[in-house]
């Protein structure tokens, strides 16, 4: 799809607002920033991340395994993450009571699953709104409006993450055959989710910064970003030099690279559904954020939308079955 554009009164990119004001339905709390996130995957959700993230008053998932979270890191700006066993609730817990002993109270939870369709899921994030009232909960994988109206109305989720076997790294959708169009999930899911006062991420899909345009066009509240993120100086992980290039490991954490990590490798009962690259080495994320904002800015005057909040009102998507000129690849 394209978006269409439309007369504005806007003259500069510079007029566009970026930053929301946010009050979360079952939490109450309040939050105010630019609503794009890095993915939590290990080789881009880390501290230094979060370091270049925070200057733009973005949010940067920590990745479920990352060590104690410095206290003197802002937490509007970080959301720890967990999975659903009792042992995740246990590293969370600890976590959490480290933060605390520094004086900081965590704002945002992910409980992070590849199928969010799991009864466990429920369990498992009531039982941490009892735990933590005041925390800002984010629960996922769905791509259907169903399950994101249980989450919110009987889990007490606050934003549902959006997006099964889009990402660049995930092969859910070759490996099972389970999947939606990430464009048409979001559609379905924000309409869903806003009708009960919650809010979506939409997670997975995003190649260019007009991805990032078009999710908030067709409805997110929030856009989480992998793929554009890895092979950064802020990454984690060696340089790799082949033939005078250089690159950085990018991969999924239900690839076989993550589960050898921190599982010692893949259960009899499972698959991997996620691949390894190489992506070659980008320097500063800065310049990539600041491509991203431009593109989102732009699209803004293009559609006559003041203020990000207001992208999705004004947003007309076109299909098309070519994007772009390919005369020179």
């Amino acid at each position: 799809v394209l978006l269409r554009p439309k007369r504005s009164t806007l003259n500069s990119r510079s007029e566009v607002n970026l930053e929301r004001e946010i009050t979360f339905v079952n939490s109450g709390a309040t939050w105010k920033g630019v609503p794009i996130m890095s993915t939590n995957m290990d080789t881009i959700g880390n501290f230094d991340m979060y370091r270049s993230l925070s200057k733009y008053k973005m949010l940067t998932c920590f990745h479920k395994y990352v060590p104690n979270i410095p206290h003197e890191f802002d937490p509007n700006y970080y959301i720890i993450s967990t999975g659903i066993t009792d042992r995740d609730l246990e590293r969370l817990s600890d976590q959490i009571e480290h933060l605390r002993s520094g004086g900081v109270e965590p704002k945002f939870i992910c409980v992070d699953v590849a199928n969010g369709y799991m009864t466990k899921l429920k369990d498992f994030c009531l039982n941490l709104r009892s735990l933590y009232p005041n925390v800002t909960i984010i629960a996922g994988n769905v791509v259907t409006r169903e399950i994101v109206e249980e989450l919110i109305l009987n889990a007490k989720v606050d934003v549902v993450k959006v997006g099964i076997g889009s990402g660049s790294v995930c092969t859910t959708r070759l490996l099972t055959g389970v999947g939606m169009p990430q464009l048409s999930a979001v559609m379905e899911c924000s309409d869903a989710a806003h009708g009960v006062g919650g809010m979506i991420i939409s997670d997975g899909g995003i190649c260019y910064p007009g991805d990032v345009s078009k999710a908030f066009g067709g409805g997110a509240d929030f856009v989480m970003i992998g793929s554009m993120l890895a092979g950064h100086s802020e990454c984690p992980g060696e340089l790799i030099e082949e033939e005078g290039k250089k690159y950085k490991l990018f991969y999924g954490m239900s690839s076989d690279t993550a589960m050898n990590k921190y599982h010692g490798g893949v259960a009899s009962y499972r698959s991997s559904e996620g691949k390894t690259v190489k992506v070659p080495y980008k320097g500063s994320v800065e310049n990539t954020m600041n491509n991203i904002l431009g593109g989102v800015r732009s699209t803004c005057t293009y559609v006559g939308a003041s203020r990000l909040k207001d992208l999705n009102k004004c947003a007309t998507f076109v299909r098309v079955n070519r994007q772009v000129n390919t005369f020179y690849k």
